[in-house]
């Protein structure tokens, strides 16, 4: 006997006002695809969602800027007096 999938239980709800020619062209490519327009609707925007924050997430730099960064980790500076004192504020209340 063949097992069938179970896909998670849809319990929200989101509506949304479209002009007719858009819902026109969402139906028409939720029929192409062979699927229902909800479906269709509901693939496409997670899809975007998905895109958009790694898009947001990815950190991108341009080749000087890369450069700058990747010389900050292999060559790091000096701490200076601020950050030796922050330091050792932060190892005497951890007790180190």
């Amino acid at each position: 006997m063949a097992q069938t999938m179970r896909l998670p239980s849809r319990t929200e709800r989101l509506e949304t006002r479209v002009t007719p020619d858009q819902k026109r062209l969402f139906e028409h490519a939720a029929q192409l695809r062979g699927t229902s327009l909800t479906d269709f609707v509901a693939t496409q925007m997670q899809e975007a969602a998905t895109a958009t924050i790694r898009e947001f997430e990815t950190l991108r730099l341009r080749d000087e800027d890369r450069e700058v960064f990747v010389n900050a980790l292999l060559n790091p500076r000096e701490p200076n007096e601020v950050a030796k004192a922050a330091a050792a504020r932060y190892k005497e209340r951890m007790g180190l």
